[in-house]
């Protein structure tokens, strides 16, 4: 690979987080061999998964070419600019969820999708626990009910957690989920 790997401002390392993997398969939408495929999901009337490079993502040859999605159109949190939504969902390689994925939003913008979390990874972000609390506390469980699934996160089985940090003041984000 000569050429530099492509930014996503709202998905800083999609290699890190698996959606995107080495692979010597040609991309579907301009033919090319650049090392690297994307394995995440994409809204399309086509099959696209796994048969696109990230540098076709960023630059919005997919989007246009196949009218493809990559967040399902699930966004949660402050009112953005529709610049801002479709840079998310068109522009940036999502990430796999037990259930629909969503992405979070705040200060007016787009968060950063850091990956995927346990209740280990979420002690190093109170911020992000505080944002789970208050999910749980919306479903109306008891106390001990909430603390109880949210020592139960797991980032490699269920129920677990989506980490965001916000562009703007940092604070981290995160929603749980299961199937």
């Amino acid at each position: 690979m000569t050429e530099l790997f492509p930014e996503f401002p709202y998905h800083p390392d999609p290699v890190a987080t698996g959606v995107v993997v080495p692979s010597g398969a040609a991309c579907v939408c301009c033919g090319k061999e650049r090392g690297y495929i994307y394995r995440g999901p994409v809204y399309a009337a086509e099959e696209l998964t796994g048969r696109l490079c990230p540098w076709c993502i960023a630059d919005g040859s997919v989007a246009e070419r196949f009218d493809a999605h990559f967040t399902a159109g699930t966004c949660l949190g402050d009112d953005v600019s529709l610049e801002v939504l479709e840079a998310v969902d068109r522009h940036t390689p999502g990430f796999a969820a037990w259930q629909e994925p969503q992405w979070l939003f705040h200060c007016g913008d787009g968060a950063a999708f850091l990956g995927v979390v346990g209740a280990a990874e979420l002690a190093a972000h109170p911020d992000a626990l505080e944002t789970l609390q208050a999910e749980t506390a919306g479903w109306g469980w008891p106390p001990d009910q909430a603390e109880h699934y949210l020592s139960s996160l797991d980032k490699d089985d269920q129920p677990t957690a989506y980490l965001f940090r916000c562009r703007s003041c940092a604070a981290y984000l995160a929603y749980s989920d299961c199937p």
